[in-house]
């Protein structure tokens, strides 16, 4: 939350190339800032901690399920848009930076749906069925970043 505000503020001291990557990074901040407390509730929930019997800390299942969701719901959002703020600033021409934002940008966001079915299997073979799957968006990012 405050490290949104901080960005906010510092918009109009930052050259005007860059503004909008710096909004960018304040929603970031934003939207990450409201799942994270979102997954700390789902956390406080889900377990209970107080004393063991041996003085130190006992963590028990409540029995409320803990949301794996947000997690990946954060990454859905951020991940795409921390993506677009790294093109914005990169200062390419603009055909080929909304091409770039519009191509990295699916591709991540397929990238961590393609993580989530395997997160929530417990057999190890179909977690790294989806592993697999979700290493194909994220190859083709990362070699589309790097040359």
């Amino acid at each position: 939350g405050s490290a949104t505000i901080f960005f906010w503020l510092q918009l109009p001291n930052v050259t005007k190339n860059y503004r909008t990557a710096l909004t960018i990074t304040g929603i970031v901040t934003l939207i990450a800032t409201y799942h994270y407390f979102r997954i700390f509730n789902s956390w406080v929930a889900a377990f209970n901690v107080g004393l063991g019997v041996n003085g130190g800390y006992e963590v028990t299942v409540s029995g409320t399920p803990f949301n794996d969701a947000y997690r990946y719901v954060d990454w859905l959002l951020t991940v795409p848009l921390l993506l677009v703020e790294l093109i914005l600033v990169m200062k390419l021409p603009q055909k080929e930076t909304v091409c770039l934002a519009w191509t990295l940008g699916i591709a991540s966001a397929v990238m961590v749906a393609l993580g989530y079915p395997g997160e929530i299997q417990d057999d190890l073979s179909v977690r790294w069925f989806w592993w697999a799957c979700a290493m194909v968006p994220f190859v083709y990012v990362v070699g589309t970043l790097v040359v």
